[in-house]
C-alpha cells in the first residue's frame, strides 16, 4: 500500500466492538470524560480525553503505521510531551542542553521543575553557535 493510501486509510477499520457503532470512518470524539457503569472500571478503557480517547488511539496507530513503527505516542500539549520524555529518560544529575530562544513555558519547565526540583542540570546555549553547543555537551 502506498504512503498516501496508508495516510488516509490506516485505522479505518469498522468499529464492531460490543456497543460499537459500526462506523467505517473514525469520528472525532469530542468528549472530555467518559461515563462508567462501575466507579473503578473505565468504559471501553477510556476515562478522560487528556490521557486517552478513541481519536487519539486512531492517530497513534496511523502515525506508527506511516513511520513503520510498532507504536507512536501523541500528547494533548507540547509541554506534556516534553514532560513525559524527560521523566522517562533523565534522572537527577543528568544534563540537558537547550537553546536559549526556546518557548517560555519550556524554559520555565526546565528551570523551575526539572532543575530546581529534580536536580537535572540545564544549560542554555545560542543555537546559532555550533561550537558552543558542542562544548556544552557532557559525556
Amino acid at each position: 500500500m502506498k504512503f498516501e493510501t496508508r495516510a488516509i486509510h490506516v485505522g479505518e477499520e469498522p468499529n464492531l466492538k460490543d456497543g460499537g457503532t459500526g462506523d467505517v470512518a473514525m469520528p472525532i470524539h469530542l468528549a472530555s470524560t467518559y461515563a462508567r457503569k462501575l466507579v473503578d472500571v473505565p468504559t471501553a478503557g477510556y476515562e478522560y480525553s487528556r490521557t486517552d480517547n478513541p481519536t487519539r488511539d486512531a492517530l497513534q496507530h496511523r502515525l506508527a503505521a506511516l513511520e513503520g513503527a510498532n507504536h507512536a505516542l501523541v500528547f494533548a500539549s507540547g509541554l506534556g510531551a516534553e514532560t513525559s520524555l524527560i521523566l522517562s529518560l533523565l534522572s537527577s544529575g543528568d544534563h540537558i542542553v537547550a537553546f536559549d530562544d526556546l518557548y517560555g513555558g519550556t524554559r520555565r519547565l526546565l528551570t523551575r521543575v526539572f532543575a530546581e526540583r529534580f536536580g537535572i542540570d540545564v544549560t542554555y546555549v545560542d543555537a546559532r553557535n555550533p561550537l558552543e553547543v558542542e562544548r556544552t555537551i557532557r559525556p
